[in-house]
């Protein structure tokens, strides 16, 4: 029997020291935005929902050195969007990648169909198994600018831009497996659902961590609803909560409001 012969084909997926940062859908979603104007008109280009593609979005923008999309909120189902330059260069940048890295594939495949297809067969289960993602909603790129040793427990402190900063609590132990040092970049993973929404500015709490925003979004789900808040430099940050809580704060969007989260809900990841 003649033996069967592969090609391997993918997709480039660029990842930053913080973590995924592009993909196919991701790079189609910004040709998109260029070309429209719009992310209701670009997120059907693609397709994508409209909520993906915002969460796309921020996700793109929080990891980038700066901001890819600019954005103008006209509401729920509205607001007009605008590639930057830096924008168009990323999207040149990965193209040109992703030429070379399927002439890499191509030469690969042919290498491997001269040898055995159980070789082939092995690598590709590889691949899946190292296809891991993560499922924390908020991710945070940035700089250690802080750290402070305990008995136990090890303080750090990242910034990530010249207004907003983050404080993790994390294990003495996971500090030194790390190898952390002042000035390492580094992404705070923290769940959207350890995100608390404040709206008034004399509250007190106990948390660490204050960032405040502009309500850009207010996705409604059957028991929860999804609040995103822009922060400055382009950066946004998710909080799940009630619908009993949308309607006691009277939360809109345009409000400016605080997400609060404990320093201890923040999961510290080293990209290697």
């Amino acid at each position: 029997m003649e033996q069967a012969h592969h090609r391997l084909r993918g997709t480039l997926g660029v990842d930053t020291e913080f973590g995924s940062f592009l993909g196919d859908t991701r790079i189609r979603l910004l040709e998109a935005i260029d070309k429209h104007g719009s992310i209701t008109q670009a997120a059907k280009a693609v397709p994508l929902s409209y909520k993906a593609a915002w969460d796309a979005i921020d996700a793109m923008n929080n990891l980038a050195d700066q901001p890819l999309v600019l954005r103008s909120t006209g509401g729920r189902n509205g607001g007009g969007t605008q590639l930057t330059e830096h924008g168009r260069k990323t999207i040149a940048l990965y193209r040109a990648l992703e030429e070379a890295y399927q002439s890499a594939l191509d030469r690969l495949s042919t290498s491997m169909n001269e040898g055995r297809s159980s070789d082939f067969q092995q690598f590709r289960q590889l691949l899946k198994r190292m296809s891991m993602k993560t499922s924390a909603r908020n991710q945070f790129a940035g700089h250690i600018v802080g750290l402070r040793e305990g008995d136990v427990d090890f303080e750090v402190r990242l910034k990530l831009d010249d207004e907003n900063e983050i404080v993790a609590v994390i294990t003495r132990d996971s500090a030194e497996t790390m190898g952390l040092t002042i000035g390492m970049e580094i992404t705070a993973l923290v769940k959207s659902s350890s995100v608390l929404l404040l709206n008034d500015r004399t509250v007190r709490t106990t948390a660490r961590n204050h960032l405040w925003g502009e309500i850009t979004r207010i996705h409604d789900g059957p028991v929860n609803a999804e609040v995103t808040l822009a922060l400055s430099g382009g950066r946004s940050v998710c909080a799940v909560v009630t619908h009993d809580s949308v309607e006691k704060l009277g939360l809109a969007v345009g409000e400016q409001v605080c997400a609060l989260f404990k320093a201890s809900a923040v999961i510290l990841w080293l990209y290697q």
